[in-house]
């Protein structure tokens, strides 16, 4: 439900914005912002998927506000380098985070965050979400999901690759395992990229990565897709069916990604910037686009998105004690 308002609420903000009004209804009284540059902190290092949405919106929003908008990466720490940094900075608009699922399941891995995930950061809009993929090297018996959950014995359990300890990736196997009481074995690796790599060369027999990364090689015959682990088909694989269409009720793991802000910013800024993301991910050219690369374009009020959130922290916290995943 969390979802659904959240993909239906664009055309509700941008009538909003049209008559001079915010997501939350209040008259718009934010005329003086921007006055200067805007930054918008990417917890990850250039070049992947997050990276490259906060560099497109990035760009546009520059040309909406009429100021500078500056990325900047600042790795680390499973993305809690960069989050602490603006949970600490001046709640005025100019310092923005962008971030994606492992926002939320951060706070069930790691004890010491330096900064309350629900307390510190205003929710300003979802921009996109990008599914997993269940993939298999082309040359393996694993025709189907249920030929891995066959495989996935008691005993013998299936070592599946990930893109690391506690991303999505690695939570959606957990997931089907405690949903199926296969056993799975996740052999985490430094990214996607490494996973992928090992998977081709049948190191691996089975692996759980995002669909945009391993859309390529499934196209080149380099790798069998089972299962996408989104409510729905992907776009870029909708030849592939999901967990739940292959008889896993209830299974859905869609990674998001999104905007926050420090707590205390401006409601009247948030909703200025929410406005003119919105418009930016309605445009045709940028939906276009960021499909090809495998994520499928959404919007959201503060409101919605902060629902999200906080109901992917108490799932994820939950999971993650459930399996015993600590970092620290």
């Amino acid at each position: 439900m969390i979802r659904l308002l959240s993909r239906l609420s664009a055309l509700s903000a941008l009538a909003l914005a049209a008559c001079g009004n915010s997501p939350s209804g209040e008259p718009m009284t934010d005329a003086s912002y921007p006055a200067h540059p805007i930054t918008i902190v990417v917890t990850f290092p250039p070049g992947g998927g997050t990276d490259l949405l906060a560099r497109r919106i990035g760009a546009s929003l520059q040309e909406q506000l009429g100021q500078p908008v500056v990325v900047e990466n600042r790795p680390g720490a499973s993305g809690n380098i960069g989050a602490r940094a603006v949970a600490e900075a001046p709640p005025d608009g100019y310092t923005l985070l962008m971030v994606n699922s492992s926002f939320a399941i951060n706070p069930g891995v790691y004890r010491n965050l330096g900064f309350d995930p629900k307390r510190d950061f205003a929710a300003v809009i979802n921009v996109a979400f990008v599914p997993s993929v269940f993939v298999t090297p082309a040359a393996s018996a694993l025709r189907n999901l249920d030929d891995a959950l066959e495989a996935a014995q008691p005993g013998k359990p299936l070592p599946f690759a990930s893109c690391g300890n506690g991303t999505p990736q690695h939570l959606a196997g957990e997931m089907l395992a405690r949903a199926t009481g296969a056993a799975l074995q996740q052999v985490p690796y430094k990214g996607c990229g490494p996973a992928l790599t090992d998977v081709m060369a049948g190191q691996v027999p089975l692996g759980i990565v995002t669909a945009s990364s391993a859309a390529p090689l499934i196209a080149a015959g380099k790798l069998r897709a089972l299962a996408v682990t989104s409510p729905k088909r992907s776009p870029l694989l909708q030849q592939v069916a999901t967990v739940a269409e292959q008889g896993v009720k209830d299974y859905a793991l869609d990674q998001w990604h999104g905007l926050l802000a420090p707590a205390a910013t401006p409601p009247a800024v948030i909703d200025r910037i929410n406005v003119a993301v919105a418009r930016i991910m309605q445009r045709p050219d940028v939906q276009v686009a960021l499909r090809e690369q495998g994520f499928t374009p959404a919007t959201s009020t503060p409101a919605a998105f902060q629902a999200m959130i906080r109901a992917d922290i108490d799932r994820y916290a939950a999971l993650t004690e459930a399996i015993g995943l600590r970092a620290d």
